[in-house]
């Protein structure tokens, strides 16, 4: 197992990059899918785990997000689980999921998708501002959803492409 960059190279210990993994115990590629295995692994044998981590300074790896969920925003990356985390700890916020959605100037804006705790309605600036107060500022969210529930998969997990579709569509993006 080990953490490495866009350009393959393994990172030093406490920065973040996609987790890729080989050995014995790892499929050589999906059967009769040279395309999906030619995504999946890299040419020297790694596989490619789609999840983003770190190595903390104690050698234990740390998984802080899904590569897909990762936003992009002014160039910089933002982990919308560390998002959604600074944002549940917030006492108007039951629930939320965080997500990605195209802005004309940043490439990427973080949008908050949030079931509001009953009898009250946090807004945009005062979400933001508590992102900002616990993370950075380029962290905040320039949007904020307010709904009933957040759409689940069959199993109860936030189900995120549905998630981003909810966002665009609020913002007037056309589906994807």
């Amino acid at each position: 197992v080990r953490v490495v960059g866009d350009d393959g190279l393994p990172l030093p210990t406490g920065t973040a990059g996609e987790i890729v993994l080989r050995g014995a115990q790892v499929a050589a590629g999906y059967w009769r899918d040279p395309a999906a295995t030619a995504a999946a692994h890299t040419p020297d044998g790694w596989f490619r785990t789609g999840d983003v981590g770190l190595v903390g300074a104690d050698g234990r790896l740390r998984v802080v997000d899904r590569r897909k969920d990762v936003i992009i925003t002014g160039g910089e990356n933002v982990s919308s689980r560390e998002v959604e985390d600074v944002l549940s700890s917030h006492p108007d916020v039951d629930q939320v999921a965080v997500v990605g959605v195209p802005d004309p100037y940043w490439g990427e804006a973080v949008c908050a998708v949030v079931v509001a705790r009953a009898g009250t309605t946090p807004g945009v600036d005062e979400l933001a501002d508590h992102v900002r107060a616990h993370s950075s500022a380029w962290k905040r969210p320039r949007h904020v959803l307010l709904v009933d529930a957040l759409p689940a998969t069959t199993n109860g997990k936030v189900a995120k492409a549905e998630v981003r579709r909810l966002a665009r569509e609020h913002l007037g993006e056309p589906p994807r």
